[in-house]
């Protein structure tokens, strides 16, 4: 392998669950999960709650001198059996899913020194032992060496239905029409944008799961992984 520890990239669109298979793979490899995606909620919300940003308009003057306020860290709830976001210490897992975040953390996520600094700290995490991570420039920007590279993608109308069942649960006033257009919106934005936008990296493995479950999705890319981590550990001897 190239790197003293394992490296996990997990790109793709939105709603094409990658963040659920990552928490998986991560459980079952005992990998740390560093969930880039909710990095960038959290400044999000960091700057909604501080009006840092209205209307789409950023004030990127104060946003950045006070982005070295910002801690985020991650919990492995083992009763739940899921990953929770902390930001400045409180739990915010729920609050940085609902459409509010989702709508701004495309302009949030293409500021430069937004993403400098979550690189940093990504690259930071991974110096403890073996990760995987998931979000848009993770095999391109954040770890072009990576030891694996995944590429997620799906149709866009499932991704906003799957989108739609997440949101609907906690708030029965969520607009389908409205969820799609969001995931379109936010792939044109992550597609284009000047720093990192969301490519293929090379080398990548590209996994369409427009017909497949979370299961099917967790089995193939688990099976890659283990096959690998084999054939590598007999070749090393």
């Amino acid at each position: 392998m190239k790197n003293k520890n394992i490296i996990v990239a997990i790109d793709g669109h939105s709603s094409t669950g990658k963040s659920t298979l990552a928490k998986k793979i991560a459980k079952k490899l005992n990998f740390i999960y560093i969930d880039t995606g909710a990095m960038y909620r959290c400044v999000t919300l960091f700057a909604i709650n501080n009006d840092f940003i209205k209307n789409f308009e950023i004030d990127e003057e104060n946003l950045k001198k006070n982005l070295k306020n910002i801690v985020i860290s991650f919990f492995w709830d083992k009763e739940k059996g899921e990953s929770l976001t902390f930001l400045n210490k409180k739990n915010v897992e729920k609050e940085i899913r609902n459409l509010n975040i989702s709508e701004n953390v495309s302009y949030i996520s293409k500021l430069k020194f937004v993403r400098e600094r979550l690189v940093f700290l990504q690259r930071e995490m991974s110096k403890k032992q073996d990760v995987i991570l998931d979000g848009r420039d993770i095999g391109t920007v954040v770890f072009p060496n990576a030891d694996f590279k995944f590429f997620i993608t799906a149709d866009e109308k499932i991704r906003a239905k799957r989108r739609y069942d997440e949101l609907i649960i906690n708030d029965k006033n969520v607009n389908f029409q409205e969820v799609l257009k969001n995931v379109i919106e936010r792939d044109f934005i992550d597609e284009n944008r000047k720093e990192s936008p969301l490519k293929k990296a090379k080398n990548s493995i590209i996994v369409n799961n427009s017909k497949l479950s979370i299961e099917e999705s967790y089995n193939f890319v688990l099976n890659i992984i283990i096959n690998n981590l084999k054939n590598e550990k007999k070749n090393h001897f």
